[in-house]
Protein backbone atom coordinates (compact mmCIF):
# COMPACT_ATOMS: atom_id res chain seq x y z
CA UNK A 1 0.00 0.00 0.00
CA UNK A 2 1.33 3.31 -0.71
CA UNK A 3 2.67 5.07 2.54
CA UNK A 4 0.03 8.16 3.40
CA UNK A 5 1.82 11.55 4.01
CA UNK A 6 1.43 12.87 7.68
CA UNK A 7 1.71 16.38 8.46
CA UNK A 8 4.61 16.51 11.07
CA UNK A 9 3.84 17.51 14.59
CA UNK A 10 4.14 20.91 15.93
CA UNK A 11 7.49 20.73 17.60
CA UNK A 12 7.08 21.53 21.75
CA UNK A 13 7.95 25.14 22.22
CA UNK A 14 10.86 25.88 24.69
CA UNK A 15 10.92 29.24 26.46
CA UNK A 16 13.77 30.78 25.68
CA UNK A 17 15.50 33.98 26.52
CA UNK A 18 14.59 36.94 24.90
CA UNK A 19 17.37 38.06 22.75
CA UNK A 20 19.04 34.37 22.71
CA UNK A 21 20.65 33.47 19.23
CA UNK A 22 19.55 29.85 18.40
CA UNK A 23 22.95 27.15 17.30
CA UNK A 24 24.04 27.67 14.70
CA UNK A 25 22.79 31.36 13.66
CA UNK A 26 25.15 34.55 13.83
CA UNK A 27 24.46 38.39 14.48
CA UNK A 28 23.07 39.61 11.13
CA UNK A 29 24.38 43.33 11.01
CA UNK A 30 22.44 43.67 7.49
CA UNK A 31 20.92 46.94 5.99
CA UNK A 32 17.98 44.80 4.95
CA UNK A 33 16.15 42.20 4.35
CA UNK A 34 17.18 42.07 7.77
CA UNK A 35 17.72 39.94 11.50
CA UNK A 36 14.59 39.04 12.84
CA UNK A 37 13.36 38.33 16.29
CA UNK A 38 14.41 34.74 17.27
CA UNK A 39 11.07 33.39 18.82
CA UNK A 40 9.08 35.20 16.09
CA UNK A 41 11.09 32.81 13.39
CA UNK A 42 10.30 30.13 15.15
CA UNK A 43 6.93 30.84 15.64
CA UNK A 44 6.58 31.07 11.71
CA UNK A 45 8.42 27.75 11.71
CA UNK A 46 5.82 25.69 13.82
CA UNK A 47 2.96 26.62 11.40
CA UNK A 48 4.56 26.41 8.14
CA UNK A 49 3.80 23.45 7.12
CA UNK A 50 -0.01 22.42 8.17
CA UNK A 51 -1.00 26.51 9.27
CA UNK A 52 -3.94 25.70 12.61
CA UNK A 53 -4.92 22.72 11.40
CA UNK A 54 -5.77 23.68 7.90
CA UNK A 55 -3.57 21.33 5.79
CA UNK A 56 -1.76 24.01 4.05
CA UNK A 57 0.85 26.36 4.29
CA UNK A 58 -0.21 30.20 4.58
CA UNK A 59 2.27 30.59 1.10
CA UNK A 60 -0.29 27.69 -0.13
CA UNK A 61 -4.20 29.04 0.67
CA UNK A 62 -6.35 31.50 -1.16
CA UNK A 63 -5.88 35.19 -0.14
CA UNK A 64 -9.61 34.88 0.17
CA UNK A 65 -10.09 31.94 1.93
CA UNK A 66 -11.42 32.39 5.46
CA UNK A 67 -8.73 31.41 6.99
CA UNK A 68 -6.32 34.37 5.21
CA UNK A 69 -8.95 36.89 5.68
CA UNK A 70 -8.65 36.34 9.00
CA UNK A 71 -4.82 36.69 9.28
CA UNK A 72 -5.11 39.81 6.98
CA UNK A 73 -7.68 41.41 9.48
CA UNK A 74 -6.05 40.81 13.03
CA UNK A 75 -2.99 42.05 10.99
CA UNK A 76 -4.43 45.68 9.87
CA UNK A 77 -6.03 45.83 13.50
CA UNK A 78 -2.48 44.86 15.50
CA UNK A 79 -0.83 47.76 12.95
CA UNK A 80 -3.47 49.99 13.56
CA UNK A 81 -3.04 49.15 17.48
CA UNK A 82 0.34 49.50 17.73
CA UNK A 83 1.03 52.44 15.84
CA UNK A 84 -1.97 54.14 17.17
CA UNK A 85 -3.62 54.50 13.63
CA UNK A 86 -6.60 57.37 14.14
CA UNK A 87 -10.07 56.17 12.20
CA UNK A 88 -10.10 58.78 9.74
CA UNK A 89 -6.42 57.35 8.18
CA UNK A 90 -6.32 54.32 5.98
CA UNK A 91 -4.07 51.60 5.91
CA UNK A 92 -2.73 49.40 2.85
CA UNK A 93 -0.36 47.43 1.58
CA UNK A 94 1.50 47.46 -1.59
CA UNK A 95 4.09 45.56 -3.59
CA UNK A 96 7.29 47.17 -5.26
CA UNK A 97 8.39 48.34 -1.52
CA UNK A 98 9.29 51.66 -0.67
CA UNK A 99 11.04 52.19 -4.30
CA UNK A 100 7.55 52.44 -6.48
CA UNK A 101 6.04 55.00 -3.89
CA UNK A 102 8.35 57.11 -4.92
CA UNK A 103 6.72 57.02 -8.37
CA UNK A 104 3.01 56.19 -7.01
CA UNK A 105 3.35 59.38 -4.78
CA UNK A 106 3.44 62.10 -7.69
CA UNK A 107 1.14 59.80 -9.49
CA UNK A 108 -1.79 60.62 -6.97
CA UNK A 109 -1.05 63.53 -5.88
CA UNK A 110 0.16 65.93 -8.86
CA UNK A 111 -2.93 65.29 -11.31
CA UNK A 112 -4.86 68.19 -9.43
CA UNK A 113 -4.24 72.28 -9.67
CA UNK A 114 -0.97 72.21 -8.05
CA UNK A 115 2.06 70.01 -10.36
CA UNK A 116 4.79 70.86 -7.98
CA UNK A 117 6.25 68.96 -4.87
CA UNK A 118 8.88 69.68 -2.46
CA UNK A 119 11.23 67.54 -1.12
CA UNK A 120 13.76 67.55 2.14
CA UNK A 121 17.16 65.76 0.52
CA UNK A 122 19.01 64.40 3.21
CA UNK A 123 20.28 60.87 1.67
CA UNK A 124 20.19 58.48 -0.88
CA UNK A 125 17.26 57.57 -0.79
CA UNK A 126 15.36 60.63 -0.67
CA UNK A 127 17.62 62.05 -3.61
CA UNK A 128 16.12 59.17 -5.84
CA UNK A 129 11.93 59.96 -4.71
CA UNK A 130 13.24 63.28 -5.44
CA UNK A 131 14.54 62.20 -9.04
CA UNK A 132 11.23 59.79 -9.61
CA UNK A 133 9.05 62.93 -8.92
CA UNK A 134 10.43 64.80 -11.98
CA UNK A 135 9.36 62.21 -14.48
CA UNK A 136 5.56 63.22 -13.58
CA UNK A 137 5.93 66.87 -12.29
CA UNK A 138 8.42 69.48 -10.52
CA UNK A 139 10.22 68.23 -7.41
CA UNK A 140 11.30 71.23 -5.89
CA UNK A 141 14.68 71.41 -3.36
CA UNK A 142 14.13 71.81 -0.25
CA UNK A 143 17.29 71.50 1.61
CA UNK A 144 20.17 69.50 0.19
CA UNK A 145 22.94 67.89 2.15
CA UNK A 146 24.72 66.34 -0.68
CA UNK A 147 27.75 68.64 -0.32
CA UNK A 148 28.28 67.19 3.47
CA UNK A 149 28.25 63.74 1.70
CA UNK A 150 24.89 63.34 3.59
CA UNK A 151 26.25 63.35 6.90
CA UNK A 152 23.77 66.67 7.85
CA UNK A 153 20.25 67.65 8.26
CA UNK A 154 20.11 71.29 7.18
CA UNK A 155 18.57 73.80 10.03
CA UNK A 156 15.89 74.76 9.07
CA UNK A 157 16.27 78.68 8.44
CA UNK A 158 17.90 77.45 5.53
CA UNK A 159 14.43 75.29 3.95
CA UNK A 160 12.95 76.66 0.62
CA UNK A 161 9.31 75.57 1.29
CA UNK A 162 6.52 76.88 -1.13
CA UNK A 163 3.26 76.83 0.82
CA UNK A 164 1.54 76.00 -2.52
CA UNK A 165 3.05 72.58 -2.63
CA UNK A 166 0.85 69.37 -3.30
CA UNK A 167 3.01 67.52 -0.56
CA UNK A 168 6.69 67.75 1.13
CA UNK A 169 8.25 64.95 1.62
CA UNK A 170 11.02 63.55 4.06
CA UNK A 171 12.86 60.62 4.31
CA UNK A 172 13.01 59.75 8.40
CA UNK A 173 16.07 57.64 8.35
CA UNK A 174 18.58 57.40 5.81
CA UNK A 175 19.74 53.72 5.64
CA UNK A 176 22.73 54.25 3.37
CA UNK A 177 24.21 57.34 5.26
CA UNK A 178 23.14 56.64 8.77
CA UNK A 179 20.81 60.11 8.93
CA UNK A 180 17.86 60.12 11.05
CA UNK A 181 15.47 63.07 11.87
CA UNK A 182 14.63 63.37 15.80
CA UNK A 183 11.45 64.95 15.25
CA UNK A 184 9.08 65.37 12.78
CA UNK A 185 9.82 68.70 10.32
CA UNK A 186 8.06 71.86 10.37
CA UNK A 187 5.98 72.34 6.85
CA UNK A 188 3.63 74.32 7.72
CA UNK A 189 -0.56 73.31 6.62
CA UNK A 190 1.57 71.81 3.11
CA UNK A 191 0.78 68.12 3.32
CA UNK A 192 3.45 66.00 5.04
CA UNK A 193 4.92 62.51 3.22
CA UNK A 194 7.29 60.26 5.12
CA UNK A 195 9.25 57.46 3.68
CA UNK A 196 10.05 55.66 7.09
CA UNK A 197 11.39 52.25 5.95
CA UNK A 198 14.24 52.23 8.07
CA UNK A 199 13.18 53.39 11.06
CA UNK A 200 9.46 52.39 11.14
CA UNK A 201 8.46 50.39 14.27
CA UNK A 202 11.22 51.42 16.15
CA UNK A 203 9.64 54.62 17.79
CA UNK A 204 6.27 56.62 18.12
CA UNK A 205 5.56 57.94 14.51
CA UNK A 206 2.80 61.02 15.20
CA UNK A 207 0.73 59.71 12.38
CA UNK A 208 -1.76 63.32 12.74
CA UNK A 209 1.19 65.07 11.96
CA UNK A 210 1.23 63.13 8.42
CA UNK A 211 -0.87 63.32 5.28
CA UNK A 212 0.61 59.84 3.57
CA UNK A 213 3.43 57.50 5.50
CA UNK A 214 5.21 54.35 3.84
CA UNK A 215 7.53 52.31 4.78
CA UNK A 216 9.21 48.90 3.51
CA UNK A 217 8.48 46.09 5.87
CA UNK A 218 12.16 44.09 5.82
CA UNK A 219 14.05 46.27 7.99
CA UNK A 220 12.14 46.39 11.51
CA UNK A 221 8.89 44.09 10.81
CA UNK A 222 8.87 41.33 8.60
CA UNK A 223 10.61 39.68 5.41
CA UNK A 224 10.47 41.86 2.04
CA UNK A 225 7.45 42.16 -0.55
CA UNK A 226 5.77 44.78 1.05
CA UNK A 227 4.99 48.29 1.48
CA UNK A 228 3.02 49.39 4.60
CA UNK A 229 1.10 52.63 3.77
CA UNK A 230 -0.70 54.90 6.16
CA UNK A 231 -2.87 57.17 4.32
CA UNK A 232 -5.09 60.70 5.29
CA UNK A 233 -8.41 59.87 4.16
CA UNK A 234 -8.26 62.77 1.59
CA UNK A 235 -5.20 61.97 0.32
CA UNK A 236 -6.74 58.20 -0.76
CA UNK A 237 -9.61 59.44 -2.57
CA UNK A 238 -8.36 59.92 -6.02
CA UNK A 239 -9.07 63.26 -6.34
CA UNK A 240 -5.51 64.13 -7.45
CA UNK A 241 -4.66 61.22 -9.14
CA UNK A 242 -3.13 61.72 -12.88
CA UNK A 243 -4.86 60.34 -15.59
CA UNK A 244 -1.62 58.28 -16.62
CA UNK A 245 -1.49 56.79 -13.26
CA UNK A 246 -1.58 52.81 -13.52
CA UNK A 247 -4.10 51.15 -11.89
CA UNK A 248 -1.94 49.05 -9.30
CA UNK A 249 -0.17 52.19 -8.38
CA UNK A 250 -3.58 54.36 -7.70
CA UNK A 251 -3.82 54.48 -3.85
CA UNK A 252 -7.72 54.61 -4.11
CA UNK A 253 -8.05 51.23 -5.80
CA UNK A 254 -5.66 49.42 -3.31
CA UNK A 255 -7.70 51.29 -0.42
CA UNK A 256 -11.15 50.48 -2.02
CA UNK A 257 -10.02 46.90 -2.26
CA UNK A 258 -8.81 46.09 0.83
CA UNK A 259 -5.07 45.95 -0.65
CA UNK A 260 -6.79 42.72 -2.14
CA UNK A 261 -7.31 44.56 -6.11
CA UNK A 262 -4.88 41.25 -7.03
CA UNK A 263 -3.02 38.67 -4.98
CA UNK A 264 -1.11 40.42 -2.38
CA UNK A 265 2.46 39.06 -0.80
CA UNK A 266 0.51 36.46 1.79
CA UNK A 267 3.48 35.02 2.89
CA UNK A 268 4.57 38.76 4.05
CA UNK A 269 1.58 39.90 5.69
CA UNK A 270 1.17 36.97 7.37
CA UNK A 271 4.60 37.24 8.66
CA UNK A 272 4.83 41.17 9.55
CA UNK A 273 1.52 39.57 11.55
CA UNK A 274 3.04 37.72 13.74
CA UNK A 275 6.13 40.35 14.10
CA UNK A 276 3.44 42.78 15.26
CA UNK A 277 1.62 39.92 18.15
CA UNK A 278 5.21 39.95 19.38
CA UNK A 279 6.01 43.67 19.26
CA UNK A 280 2.66 44.08 21.72
CA UNK A 281 3.62 41.41 23.61
CA UNK A 282 7.40 42.72 24.66
CA UNK A 283 5.79 46.65 25.23
CA UNK A 284 5.03 47.90 22.24
CA UNK A 285 6.84 50.86 20.54
CA UNK A 286 7.97 51.73 24.02
CA UNK A 287 9.92 48.60 23.79
CA UNK A 288 12.01 48.99 20.55
CA UNK A 289 12.55 52.42 21.34
CA UNK A 290 14.41 51.75 24.51
CA UNK A 291 15.93 49.02 22.93
CA UNK A 292 17.44 51.65 20.27
CA UNK A 293 18.72 53.36 22.42
CA UNK A 294 20.09 51.33 24.21
CA UNK A 295 21.94 49.52 21.06
CA UNK A 296 23.06 52.47 19.55
CA UNK A 297 24.71 54.39 22.81
CA UNK A 298 26.81 51.13 22.99
CA UNK A 299 28.41 51.56 19.33
CA UNK A 300 28.69 55.39 19.08
CA UNK A 301 30.13 55.22 22.32
CA UNK A 302 32.78 52.67 21.14
CA UNK A 303 33.23 54.35 18.14
CA UNK A 304 33.47 58.00 19.83
CA UNK A 305 35.84 56.50 22.94
CA UNK A 306 38.18 55.23 19.91
CA UNK A 307 40.22 58.17 19.94
CA UNK A 308 40.02 58.38 16.04
CA UNK A 309 40.58 54.66 15.50
CA UNK A 310 36.96 54.38 14.26
CA UNK A 311 34.93 57.74 12.92
CA UNK A 312 31.31 57.75 12.31
CA UNK A 313 31.00 60.56 9.76
CA UNK A 314 27.82 61.54 10.31
CA UNK A 315 26.85 64.74 12.74
CA UNK A 316 25.92 63.64 16.44
CA UNK A 317 22.63 66.11 16.11
CA UNK A 318 21.51 64.01 13.26
CA UNK A 319 22.98 60.08 13.63
CA UNK A 320 20.92 57.15 13.38
CA UNK A 321 19.69 54.94 15.68
CA UNK A 322 18.77 51.90 13.07
CA UNK A 323 22.21 52.03 10.74
CA UNK A 324 25.75 53.01 11.77
CA UNK A 325 28.40 53.98 9.31
CA UNK A 326 32.20 54.07 10.68
CA UNK A 327 35.43 54.13 9.13
CA UNK A 328 38.58 52.60 10.29
CA UNK A 329 41.71 54.52 10.31
CA UNK A 330 40.47 57.36 8.15
CA UNK A 331 38.92 54.92 5.62
CA UNK A 332 42.11 52.16 5.55
CA UNK A 333 40.45 49.72 3.30
CA UNK A 334 43.22 46.72 4.30
CA UNK A 335 42.37 47.64 7.82
CA UNK A 336 38.66 47.15 7.30
CA UNK A 337 38.86 44.37 5.12
CA UNK A 338 40.73 42.79 7.98
CA UNK A 339 38.06 43.86 10.08
CA UNK A 340 35.21 42.31 8.14
CA UNK A 341 36.74 38.98 7.73
CA UNK A 342 37.49 38.99 12.08
CA UNK A 343 34.07 39.93 12.34
CA UNK A 344 32.52 36.70 11.02
CA UNK A 345 35.30 34.39 13.09
CA UNK A 346 32.83 35.81 15.83
CA UNK A 347 29.43 35.22 14.39
CA UNK A 348 29.32 38.77 13.38
CA UNK A 349 27.73 39.26 9.76
CA UNK A 350 26.97 42.08 7.45
CA UNK A 351 29.43 44.84 8.28
CA UNK A 352 30.29 45.78 5.19
CA UNK A 353 29.03 49.60 4.15
CA UNK A 354 27.06 50.36 1.28
CA UNK A 355 28.71 49.97 -1.87
CA UNK A 356 28.37 53.35 -2.74
CA UNK A 357 29.83 54.79 0.17
CA UNK A 358 32.26 52.07 1.27
CA UNK A 359 33.23 51.63 5.40
CA UNK A 360 31.91 49.56 7.41
CA UNK A 361 28.28 49.95 8.56
CA UNK A 362 26.28 48.18 11.24
CA UNK A 363 22.25 47.97 10.91
CA UNK A 364 20.65 47.43 14.85
CA UNK A 365 16.88 46.91 13.58
CA UNK A 366 14.34 45.83 16.10
CA UNK A 367 15.64 41.98 15.51
CA UNK A 368 19.20 42.54 16.36
CA UNK A 369 19.64 41.86 20.62
CA UNK A 370 21.13 44.04 22.62
CA UNK A 371 24.02 41.22 23.32
CA UNK A 372 24.88 41.19 19.78
CA UNK A 373 25.72 44.91 19.88
CA UNK A 374 27.74 44.75 22.92
CA UNK A 375 30.04 41.40 21.19
CA UNK A 376 30.12 43.55 18.34
CA UNK A 377 31.21 46.53 20.77
CA UNK A 378 33.38 44.17 22.43
CA UNK A 379 35.19 42.68 18.75
CA UNK A 380 35.93 46.75 17.77
CA UNK A 381 37.66 47.07 20.79
CA UNK A 382 39.58 44.25 20.55
CA UNK A 383 40.65 45.09 17.15
CA UNK A 384 41.87 48.40 17.71
CA UNK A 385 44.29 47.40 20.90
CA UNK A 386 45.66 44.68 17.80
CA UNK A 387 45.72 47.58 15.16
CA UNK A 388 46.07 50.54 16.31
CA UNK A 389 49.78 51.02 15.30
Amino acid sequence: PRPQFRFPSPQRHRPRARGAMAEGRVYNFSAGPSQMPLEVLEDVQRELVNYKGTGMSIMEMSHRSKEFMAVYTEAEANLRSVFDVPPEYKVIFVQGGATLQFAALPLNTLGGAKTKADYLVTGQWSEKAHKECMKYGTGQIVCNSKPTKYTTIPDKSEWKLDAEAAFAHYCMNETVNGVEFKSIPDVGDVPLVADMSSNFCSRNIEVRKHAYIYAGLQKNLGPAGLSVGIIRDDFAKGTNEMKICPTYCSWKICADNGSMYNTPACWTMYVMGEYLKYTKKVGGLAHWDELADKKSRTLYDTIDGSDGFYRCPVDKSCRSRMNVPFTIMGGNEELEKKFLEGAKKVQLYTLAGHRSVGGCRASLYNGMPLEGVEKLSDFMKSFMDENRN
